[in-house]
């Protein structure tokens, strides 16, 4: 009988837990928030972690489906649907956005703010204010990744708040998400054998 979280019974050897994004995205916190002792690896997409969860390179995968702000996180959603998978389990995490920029940038120096369509669209309204412009990313750590190796103080990443420590950014400002009651369900998931 598997356990809450998806470890078979007597199973305590870690797995490989496959997500969308680049070390420090949300759905890697998730990750390590939910499946603490498993080995968080990144993809670049939805399909590309739910590939590696069809191959058995990773035993799990973490996806996120909904957003209380947007609602489903599409095409996400979608593949989770049409894949064939079990749930293993099923957790809303709050979900703060933070606009980040290289250090020693200040707020009247950002030209354009990268991140990911659905960060993105978490934060329109409060992004809309700034009067940047806005740039699609992959991630929203890939994003910070991204404005912290191009060095450029007129370009800021909306990511999660570990982004910034983990490539070296400045945090210019906390809580850029339209609604104070963001969040995101997510789900994990292995093959359905049965």
């Amino acid at each position: 009988m598997p356990d809450p979280i998806g470890r078979p019974e007597n199973d305590d050897a870690p797995g490989r837990v496959a997500y969308q994004g680049a070390p420090g995205a949300f759905s890697h916190e998730a990750c390590t928030a939910i499946r603490p002792s498993d080995v968080a690896v990144p993809f670049d997409s939805f399909a590309g972690a739910l590939d590696a969860l069809r191959s058995g390179d990773c035993r799990t995968a973490l996806i996120p489906v909904e957003n209380s702000t947007i609602g489903a996180v599409e095409p996400a959603a979608t593949l989770v649907r049409e894949g064939g998978f079990k749930i293993l389990a099923d957790v809303w995490r709050p979900i703060r956005h933070a606009l980040m920029a290289v250090p020693g940038a200040r707020l009247s120096d950002i030209r354009t703010i990268e991140s990911h369509p659905i960060a993105l669209d978490q934060c329109r309204v409060n992004l809309g204010k700034l009067g940047a412009k806005i740039i699609v990313a992959f991630d929203t750590a890939g994003a910070a990744r991204d404005v912290a190796e191009a060095g450029e103080p007129s370009r800021a990443a909306l990511a999660p708040m570990g982004a910034a420590e983990a490539y070296g950014l400045e945090i210019l400002r906390n809580d850029l998400q339209d609604s104070a009651d963001n969040r995101t369900r997510f789900v994990l998931l292995t093959l359905d054998k049965g």
